[in-house]
């Protein structure tokens, strides 16, 4: 039996390693085209939900070709690196450079949704990332990282949200914009899954509280606090118990393939938050354009102070 070309089988090879740079190369130029659609829709940059999935997939198509799962996934999170970094040096090299929002929460919270309907559509597009904090979102502003933050400051149910309120008092950030935003609350839980069998219910504290009257005509279940609501639908689809739901929005539930047990949950008809637009400096304003306009003022620890500001601020017509 002859023995292989040596020589042959490499060049063999070096014809597949053209093919595989090849495709990699048409999968950037795809990858430029999801940054634009992402850009233009206001849509999360990196989805780390859908790369996990993605992921899943690719394992299970490596075992059907006989390959070792964890080693092509180890080569597939290379390649999505490479893609983000592309995808980002494909927005830094826009003419046209879109605006960088930074929002608290994931991917269908409702800061999300609000941001993606206020900046969706912008000429040069708009680049969305979600924070784990307030404070985090606002970080990004005062280090150069965003170029704005959309953050909740009231709802017309359980009222000021104090941790913005700190943020602003605690920086050098300046509101520049508002949205209000209707608000409806979803209990959301695996498909399948009815009312009677929930136990422990998921969320941000401020969507717990605006949810109070609906706890109090089902006392079986126990409300648990989160980080965010759509983050809430997220450990719920991950934890995949029968006994656990969420509150959060219907696009929560259509991102992470939850059901939607109950619509508008919550205490008060007219639900809404108030988002404020927060930045380095504060909005140009032409002279005689009436504006709305936010204060911060620190009061003399005595009796009477707040009173006296109030009256100043009443003799002006204020």
């Amino acid at each position: 039996m002859t023995a292989p070309d040596l020589g042959l089988l490499r060049d063999r090879i070096d014809a597949v390693d053209r093919q595989i740079i090849a495709l990699i190369a048409d999968r950037l130029r795809i990858v430029e085209d999801v940054a634009a659609a992402k850009l233009d829709a206001a849509s999360p940059f990196r989805d780390r939900e859908r790369e996990e999935r993605l992921l899943v997939r690719l394992r299970g198509h490596a075992t059907a070709a006989g390959l070792d799962p964890h080693q092509i996934e180890r080569l597939y999170r290379v390649v999505m690196e490479l893609s983000v970094a592309h995808q980002e040096a494909t927005v830094r090299n826009r003419a046209d450079a879109p605006l960088r929002i930074t929002y608290q929460g994931v991917e269908g919270s409702y800061s999300h949704l609000a941001a993606q309907r206020r900046y969706s559509g912008r000429t040069g597009g708009a680049l969305l990332t979600g924070c784990d904090s307030f404070r985090a979102a606002a970080a990004a502003v005062v280090t150069g990282a965003a170029d704005l933050a959309l953050l909740p400051i009231e709802n017309t149910t359980a009222g000021s949200i104090n941790e913005t309120y700190d943020v602003l008092a605690d920086s050098r950030l300046n509101i520049t914009g508002e949205v209000v935003s209707a608000i409806e609350h979803c209990l959301l839980a695996l498909p399948g899954v009815g009312l009677d069998e929930l136990r422990v219910v998921m969320s941000h504290p401020q969507a717990l509280a605006q949810c109070q009257g609906f706890f109090a005509a089902h006392p079986q279940l126990a409300a648990r606090d989160e980080l965010d609501t759509a983050g809430a639908a997220r450990r719920v689809a991950a934890d995949g118990l029968r006994t656990q739901a969420a509150i959060a929005s219907a696009a929560a539930a259509t991102t992470y393939g939850l059901a939607i047990v109950a619509r508008g949950i919550q205490t008060a008809a007219g639900n809404a938050t108030r988002f404020v637009e927060i930045a380095l400096r504060p909005a140009p304003i032409a002279d005689g354009v009436a504006a709305k306009t936010s204060l911060l003022v620190a009061l003399a620890d005595r009796p009477g102070a707040l009173g006296e500001v109030l009256m100043r601020f009443a003799a002006h017509g204020l």
